[in-house]
């Protein structure tokens, strides 16, 4: 079967491990739902590892992994705590994930993925912007950071300056990176979302 994902900027991170020379291990940070992008890895000959820190995502993959009949190795996990060994996984991503903590929470989950990261491995992180139409909104809780509602739910999201992120990757190369500003209808109404992607590999 041929999996079709929405998350685009996946098919280029994708594009750039195939270049990479090392074993093909691939670690998502974030991997629930009910369609998981690591399906698109592992019908590309990808070894897959995923940590969910929500229960009912689990349960949302886990229904996905029964009706395609695939194994993609997702367990509940905190990627400010991976349990990976050090050096031990070539690829790594955090899609829309990482910036619903708080940024110090945010700079222990890279650490986090640059210690387990090969050397030469490289990673995927996007971050909301500035940009974004829902910055500033909602109950502030720190410089950048808001609590805003997402259907019953008040749910943390944090937002970057243009640069701001640049600090997480001092010691690794920045490989690409995007500005994105996206203009769409929303139940009927325009909004514009704001995301900063990165793709960096270890030193």
């Amino acid at each position: 079967m041929i999996f079709v994902f929405r998350q685009t900027q996946l098919y280029k991170f994708l594009k750039y491990c195939n270049e990479v020379n090392l074993e093909k291990i691939v670690l998502d940070c974030g991997a629930g739902g009910n369609c998981p992008p690591l399906a698109l890895f592992l019908e590309c000959g990808y070894k897959t590892y995923g940590i969910e820190i929500s229960n009912s995502q689990i349960e949302k993959a886990n229904t996905f992994s029964k009706e395609h009949n695939v194994e993609l190795n997702i367990s509940k996990g905190d990627m400010r705590e991976l349990a990976f060994e050090d050096n031990s996984i070539s690829y790594i991503y955090s899609y829309n994930t990482i910036f619903h903590m708080k940024k110090r929470d945010i700079a222990k989950a890279i650490e986090e993925i640059k210690r387990v990261l090969k050397p030469g491995g490289i990673c995927f992180v996007n971050f909301l912007s500035v940009n974004d139409c829902n910055y500033g909104q909602g109950e502030k809780v720190g410089e950048g950071e808001f609590l805003q509602s997402e259907g019953d739910e008040k749910i943390i999201h944090t937002y970057y300056d243009i640069e701001e992120a640049e600090t997480h990757f001092k010691d690794m190369r920045i490989l690409f990176k995007e500005n994105r500003i996206l203009e769409r209808i929303y139940e009927g109404e325009k909004i514009k979302q704001g995301y900063i992607d990165y793709i960096v590999q270890k030193i």
